[in-house]
């Protein structure tokens, strides 16, 4: 088993060459318009092929957590009228359930009419589909920009919400994949830049601003069963450079507990609580140059509204860990675990002056409260002698409680609005203030987070504080969302800056997204927008380092410039080799072609940089099983096709105690390393590497191992290739 076995073509073109089939071509977009909003959206594209009834779940637990016996009740299939299967049911047995999807941006009139829509390329980053705390829009502090957090993972790939992120690795989190979140930032005319980060380890990014050339992020972390330093140190309020290289450390800005806050009991300071839990951070603004945070859920801390470092001064590099964070005065200091149905859960929150400030609250989440909840929906505070106080909480025309029929919906998941999420508002010159906000839902879902939702809007009078003239406004629903979609944030539409905004295109290891870091030899992708003109045929023989117009140029470490050989080239994906002689280090690359120029700066090249290639979203390796018995060689891939088309595990047989049983992974950036500096376990078992090398095709490394006989029988299971003391993206495999 030291041969070198070639990879299949048609699977190496599936897996190397056009990678990007699944991602949508976006329709051209002419830009945002000043005065309408914009509103995130997300699409559910997963269907029954992408999760079997009866898969484990968690589908990539580590032997190293704790991973429980749960298996899928439902396929992937979404909710509908003619078919009991409902895909959120597997949020029962995995409380790390998701499945990643899709992102519009759409450009609404204020009083809801669509203008266009911007689809956030999905081989850039995706959402996770039911979470309802993601894709917050925040208009940046100079009115050029929106941002938002999302995950760079592929579309359909299960539990990305509670993975790791691959700098903050947790041995304990159930959720074993690894996926950077990113901050997305988009301009006036639409161009994107995606800027992966470390932070939120275990958890998800919820919100994202840029002021002064800085992201400031807000977000959780921690899925494990422990509270390590590592990955503690990844959630709460964080910050971010745009444009900064994958393997960058999280940055955290402050760090709340609830020692600072006296028990009104006791008079004395609460007990410590779980490490890292108070920091559990979902709505943020910037208002006069000062950071404010909320927190929302989650049974740690205290569910209120925070103010983040000193007034008037926003945290820098240099402050950031030292900076302050404080709920504001005047606002509740209950801890979580004490609250009830009557108490506060805010979520986002904007500013019309610096004495009024609107908290949208979501409500507790339980059906039975939605309607009697006296603190959903919009609260209004103002600042009086230096303390906040609750006027009156806008709720008129939510229906609080009341359920709604959507088409094409099965009835008995009729959702109810229980409070509102994500919002933003405008002054406007009457003295009134208009705002949008997305609401949250209650219903029999086995996840909440999926019910299709809505946009609503309400017109308050800005000097008024009197609760009975407030009870006479009423809120009007701008969007629905239909079906198999959600609504999760809105903000004011960008202006655009003095000078037209460039994409920046987001380079990741051909074999994995998990993985950023590429090295010479091995095969990288350029995900992003206008990567190339028209559609550039197929690339046939010998790699070009131009097609059509299209070349990409790295500048390493130290300054050489070198021409990439191209394999695959399209407008939105580019396959290419880091040519060997490229010095490790941080690099530049530009893709240059006729539709434009784009260049990313931060790119990390190592010696080393091992990446396993799989083919779903549950991690399956793209590998084959040898097995010998009685001198006879039986060779197998170790997945096959179901009858909707999918690739899905298929089990390897480890024979009678006398066979031997060996396994082909493939994979890049593996081959300098050297065999002697490869090895693999499987299921936490060590696997004898007997060949690390080529793989026979351009870029692509192959790693032979011997499946020990003990594995027999441990069924779905993953193989962890190290290479060079680095670890690869974890793949699976079925053992029978």
């Amino acid at each position: 088993m030291q041969r070198v076995r070639r990879l299949n073509r048609s699977l190496l073109s599936l897996v190397v060459l056009a990678a990007a089939s699944s991602a949508a071509l976006a329709q051209p977009f002419s830009g945002f318009t000043s005065g309408n909003i914009v509103v995130s959206r997300s699409v559910y594209t997963g269907d029954a092929s992408i999760l079997a009834v009866g898969q484990p779940l968690p589908p990539v637990c580590p032997t190293t957590a704790s991973c429980g016996t749960g298996k899928a009740s439902d396929s992937g299939a979404y909710p509908s009228t003619t078919s009991s299967n409902n895909v959120w049911n597997n949020n029962t047995v995995d409380g790390s359930f998701g499945i990643t999807s899709p992102i519009f941006l759409d450009q609404l009139t204020p009083t809801g009419t669509l203008v266009n829509t911007l689809a956030i390329p999905p081989n850039l980053v995706n959402t996770s589909f039911s979470s309802k705390s993601e894709m917050a829009l925040n208009l940046s502090t100079d009115g050029t920009a929106i941002t938002f957090m999302a995950y760079v993972a592929p579309s359909n790939t299960v539990d990305v919400s509670n993975s790791n992120t691959p700098g903050a690795y947790d041995p304990t989190n159930p959720s074993g994949g690894s996926y950077y979140r990113a901050v997305v930032q988009v301009e006036a005319n639409g161009a994107i830049q995606v800027t992966p980060t470390n932070s939120y380890s275990g958890n998800n990014g919820r919100a994202a601003i840029l002021a002064n050339g800085i992201y400031y992020l807000a977000g959780n972390s921690n899925n494990g069963g422990g509270t390590p330093a590592n990955i503690i140190s990844t959630a709460g309020v964080q910050m971010a450079m745009p444009g900064q290289n994958g393997a960058s450390a999280a940055v955290p800005i402050g760090n709340f507990s609830i020692t600072q806050v006296n028990d009104p009991s006791t008079g004395k300071p609460y007990a410590a609580d779980k490490a890292g839990k108070d920091n559990n951070f979902r709505g943020l603004t910037i208002f006069n140059n000062t950071l404010y945070v909320t927190k929302g859920s989650g049974g740690n801390g205290i569910d209120t509204v925070y103010q983040v470092g000193t007034a008037g001064t926003l945290p820098t590099t240099t402050t950031a860990a030292n900076a302050p964070i404080n709920v504001l005065p005047g606002f509740p200091t209950v801890l979580a675990k004490n609250i009830g149905a009557t108490d506060n859960y805010p979520f986002g929150i904007w500013f019309a002056n610096a004495n009024t400030l609107y908290v949208a609250d979501e409500g507790d989440g339980v059906v039975a409260d939605a309607a009697k909840s006296p603190s959903a929906g919009v609260q209004k505070w103002v600042l009086t002698n230096g303390t906040w106080n609750r006027v009156y909480v806008l709720q008129n025309g939510l229906n609080l409680g009341q359920q709604y029929s959507v088409p094409n919906y099965p009835t008995s998941l009729n959702p109810a609005t229980d409070g509102l999420r994500n919002l933003t508002g405008k002054v406007n010159s009457d003295g009134t203030v208009t705002i949008w906000a997305v609401t949250s839902t209650v219903s029999a879902n086995g996840d909440q987070g999926a019910d299709p939702n809505k946009l609503v809007s309400i017109t308050d009078t800005l000097a008024n504080t009197d609760p009975t003239v407030a009870a006479k406004e009423q809120f009007t629903t701008v969007l629905s969302a239909p079906a198999g979609q959600v609504l999760r944030g809105v903000s004011l539409t960008p202006t655009a800056g003095s000078s037209p905004a460039q994409n920046a295109p987001l380079i990741l290891s051909a074999a994995s997204s998990q993985v950023e870091s590429v090295a010479p030899g091995g095969l990288a992708f350029a995900f992003g927008q206008a990567l190339a003109a028209g559609n550039p045929p197929e690339i046939l023989g010998p790699a070009p380092t131009e097609l059509n117009g299209t070349s990409i140029s790295i500048k390493d470490s130290t300054g050489a410039t070198t021409a990439a050989p191209l394999l695959f080239v399209s407008p939105w994906q580019l396959t290419f080799q880091i040519p060997s002689t490229v010095a490790a280090g941080a690099a530049q690359v530009t893709v240059t072609s006729t539709a434009s120029t784009q260049a990313v700066s931060s790119v990390q090249v190592s010696s080393v940089a091992p990446a396993i290639f799989s083919l779903n979203g549950l991690g399956l390796a793209a590998a084959f099983a040898t097995r010998v018995s009685n001198g006879t060689q039986i060779t197998e891939p170790a997945y096959t096709l179901n009858s909707f088309g999918t690739f899905i595990a298929k089990p390897i047989s480890m024979g009678s105690g006398s066979d031997q049983t060996y396994l082909t992974l493939y994979g890049t950036g593996i081959q300098a390393a050297g065999q002697k500096n490869v090895s693999v376990t499987v299921n936490g078992v060590n696997a004898p590497v007997l060949y690390a090398g080529s793989g026979g095709f351009t870029g692509v490394d192959q790693v032979n191992v011997q499946l020990p006989a003990s594995l027999a029988g441990t069924g779905n299971v993953n193989v962890q290739v190290t290479a060079g003391g680095t670890l690869a993206n974890q793949v699976q495999i079925t053992i029978q």
